[in-house]
């Protein structure tokens, strides 16, 4: 179907080729350099979707999105930006972005954020075909099988709900029709409210026009799940009578954006590193050697010995950080082949007990018989996971456990591995960023175990992803496809 499409970006280069792509897939595109421009144009076409980079000559690209969202809430507005990081990428999913790209993109980047776009305005359609003709109410609901759909009146109440969002539930429709919408989905005794959990239904009611909200919740790990909810209004006589509510789980799309983020910020840092790593490595040596050789020159009691033996153990120290450096730069292509997952594990175990015993630190592992084998370098595996527990042993006081637990996970193609720790949890404030290469809370650490490990598991077509609760322990989830043909398609 042939849409309107605004692009906002002052890159003219970038700008003519993507508009050509488009324009190949049968759209009308219009472009604008700047802020000012994009308004003009876009109150003049009132385009279907608009694709936007965040950094503008005139403008912050989220307050754009903002504008626009203010003036025409049903425009499906694309960030698309070359400076990426995980705040932004959330806050323009709050602020009701279909989605984020990161500057350069593939075609398949492109195609799927306008195949969400498109799905979105289809849905819309439908929607306000439902709001619009009573007679097509419960065809349009149970149509879109893949939304999670409310039907809400101007009391709150419930009115109607489709057979997706009761089966999710886990509710009967007689449990649910003319209960609170808040008591049903939230499990709360009056309506959102907050940064985090504010109220679409009332400002569409308010307002009387549609209106979203990003809704994050906590699961029963304390993992965060975003939920994208969208609210249209239903009139009688010219007075919104009630609200179609769709809500959207959107974890994966801000948790695929997590990881595409951390993969290109560790391809950067590691070409930089392994510059930097050569260069320093050299002088090293020889500051190293020279203060060895003094020292042996001289007695102990010299006030000289002491120092030399500072700098020695310092220079030992840098090239510690040195030798991490190549380590994390030397990632090389993961060599596959199957292996019995639960084995791997059992192994990992075994040769970190010793070290754990130092601490009065037990390991364990519990893990599902019939896991089979993954396609992995066995290698590169086993060295994340050992990092994962004896980051755990580490972490945990004497009397302290860590457990890995194994098994298939809720989608059959994928084995999931949790490492559990009872240590004293991380905060919430440092959970987005324990991945950063050089990011580290400990005196001799050099922040880049966490960054290699995660690495390694992307290289396998896997995430991880950690959950944690002060006082209460941290969990470390890796996810791997047991096939690397699923692994590619994603």
């Amino acid at each position: 179907m042939e849409y309107s499409i605004l692009l906002v970006d002052d890159e003219k280069d970038f700008s003519q080729a993507l508009g050509n792509r488009l324009e190949g897939m049968g759209h009308i595109v219009y472009t604008a350099t700047c802020g000012r421009d994009a308004m003009t144009v876009f109150r003049d076409i009132n385009p279907m979707i608009v694709l936007m980079d965040v950094l503008l000559p005139d403008t912050n690209g989220l307050e754009l999105l903002k504008q626009m969202k203010d003036e025409i809430p049903d425009t499906e507005i694309i960030i698309i930006t070359g400076h990426g990081n995980m705040d932004l990428a959330i806050k323009s999913f709050q602020y009701d972005a279909t989605d984020f790209v990161t500057k350069p993109f593939s075609r398949d980047a492109l195609d799927q954020a306008m195949a969400r776009a498109t799905k979105k305005i289809f849905v819309r359609r439908r929607l306000q075909e439902y709001a619009e003709n009573k007679a097509m109410q419960e065809m349009v609901i149970n149509e879109l099988v893949n939304e999670d759909i409310l039907v809400i009146g101007a009391d709150y109440r419930i009115m109607d709900i489709n057979a997706p969002m009761l089966s999710k539930l886990g509710v009967t429709r007689e449990a649910v029709i003319g209960r609170f919408c808040y008591e049903i989905t939230h499990h709360q005794n009056s309506p959102c409210s907050g940064e985090d959990h504010h109220c679409p239904l009332i400002q569409c009611f308010n307002t009387q026009k549609p209106s979203q909200a990003t809704h994050v919740h906590l699961d029963n790990q304390n993992r965060e799940i975003y939920y994208s909810i969208s609210c249209y209004p239903i009139f009688e006589n010219g007075q919104a009578t009630g609200a179609i509510e769709l809500s959207r789980d959107i974890t994966h799309e801000i948790n695929d954006q997590k990881s595409l983020l951390q993969q290109s910020k560790l391809a950067s840092i590691g070409r930089l590193a392994a510059g930097v790593a050569h260069e320093i490595n050299n002088p090293l040596t020889t500051i190293l050697t020279t203060a060895l050789l003094i020292q042996e020159d001289i007695e102990p009691e010299n006030p000289m010995y002491k120092e030399l033996g500072v700098i020695a153990s310092e220079t030992l120290r840098c090239r510690k950080i040195v030798t991490a450096l190549l380590d994390f730069a030397r990632q090389s292509k993961p060599l596959k082949k199957e292996h019995n997952l639960k084995e791997m594990i059992e192994e990992v175990v075994l040769l970190t007990r010793k070290q754990a015993a130092f601490k009065d630190v037990s390991v364990e592992s519990d893990c599902a018989a019939d896991m089979g084998s993954v396609q992995m370098d066995k290698g590169q595996l086993q060295q994340a996971v050992i990092n994962l527990i004896l980051n755990g042993i580490e972490a945990s006081d004497s009397g302290g456990k860590v457990t890995v637990v194994a098994g298939i996970g809720l989608d059959p193609k994928y084995a999931e591995i949790e490492i559990r720790d009872t240590s004293k949890g991380i905060p919430k404030e440092e959970l987005d960023k324990i991945f950063d290469p050089f990011y580290t809370t400990k005196e001799s650490g050099t922040g880049l175990g966490l960054a290699i490990t995660s690495g390694i598991i992307a290289q396998h077509g896997g995430e991880i992803t950690v959950s944690s609760q002060l006082g209460q322990g941290s969990i470390f989830t890796i996810r791997l496809p047991f096939r690397q043909d699923i692994a590619n398609a994603i």
